[in-house]
């Protein structure tokens, strides 16, 4: 019965040493995938922290295009204004002049054509007739250039209302392309900031988990670490054994090296004694019952128990509690047999 209890505490810590570092859920596999996340999450952030600067200086241009394009759509309004008054005014022009040119024909039309000797006849001076003659032909050159040059002017502000219909139209289509790419612009600098958000939460959250686990494997170390033996913690009772030499003890110091796993059993051992800190349990026939061990890590005990599954160079440790078996689980040791 004995043999078989053992036999089961030497496959349960077993199992736990085998499954500790290989199922990926240790404290310290949880904190390095965790640490990769993290870097990870990093590198997701710097790629969108550069991406958002790039977002940036975009916008940066397009705003000062699109202010570009309104400056020039309102000095283009401002042009079409100017423009519309020096329409106005040569049309009024052209009305005067055509009024005088009218005038003027319809006076020829009454009085009949009017010659220089007319206007030579009919002056009571020589210098008075050639007065008249220089004015008669300024009047009718300055009607005709007047006329002339109003005409032209309504022309050429017609074409230059032309040009600026098609500039109004060109500078319109410019002006909504700009706008439109500084709409989508803020659009995607507002899910790029949102984005670098959510990362950062994700970062923090993340931190929180791996400050948890970090906190819980200094925690474990630290426990371990209590629980671990002390250097000659052996009880009262096996020490009494210890200082009388038994009488199957071989003689002399011999060593040995040894698969040794911990048990924590409560009962008596094969010998009759009670378990307790210090006792072992061997092959009798590789170690004798009653022989003292030293044992590294552990410290010195006595073989006083066997088991069914101890054969050969196998040995079983006893510890007061499953943890402490657990924490030495199986070692393979170089014992010193006395």
């Amino acid at each position: 019965m004995r043999g078989l209890c053992a036999a089961a505490v030497t496959a349960c810590a077993c199992l736990l040493v085998a499954i500790s570092p290989a199922a990926g859920t240790t404290p310290s596999s949880s904190i390095g995938s965790l640490q990769a996340k993290d870097a990870n999450l990093a590198t997701k952030s710097r790629a969108a922290v550069l991406e958002l600067y790039s977002l940036d200086t975009r916008l940066t241009s397009a705003n000062g295009q699109l202010a570009a394009l309104q400056a020039a759509t309102a000095k283009l309004q401002a042009d079409r204004s100017e423009l519309a008054l020096q329409l106005r005014i040569a049309r009024r022009d052209a009305h005067l002049s055509q009024q005088r040119l009218a005038s003027r024909l319809r006076f020829i039309y009454e009085h009949g054509s009017t010659s220089s000797l007319d206007l030579v006849m009919g002056a009571k001076s020589l210098e008075d007739a050639l007065t008249q003659v220089d004015e008669y032909d300024r009047v009718a050159a300055s009607n005709a250039t007047v006329l002339l040059e109003v005409t032209s002017s309504r022309k050429q502000l017609t074409r230059l209302s032309r040009d600026l219909t098609a500039r109004e139209q060109s500078l319109a289509a410019a002006l909504l392309a700009a706008s439109q790419d500084v709409t989508q612009l803020l659009q995607l600098t507002a899910a790029r900031t949102a984005y670098i958000g959510q990362l950062a939460g994700e970062r923090s959250l993340n931190a929180s988990k791996l400050a948890l686990l970090t906190a819980a494997a200094q925690a474990a170390d630290v426990r371990s670490q209590a629980l671990a033996p002390a250097p000659s913690p052996a009880p009262s009772l096996v020490t009494a054994m210890i200082s009388t030499p038994a009488a199957s003890a071989s003689p002399g110091t011999r060593t040995l090296t040894v698969v040794a796993t911990g048990y924590d059993l409560q009962g008596r051992t094969s010998t009759g004694l009670p378990v307790g800190w210090g006792i072992a349990a061997v092959d009798p026939s590789v170690i004798p019952l009653g022989t003292h061990i030293m044992i590294p890590g552990y410290g010195e005990a006595i073989a006083a128990d066997t088991g069914t599954s101890i054969v050969g160079s196998t040995i079983d440790v006893w510890f007061p509690s499953a943890a402490q078996a657990y924490a030495w689980g199986r070692r393979t040791v170089t014992i010193d047999v006395n």
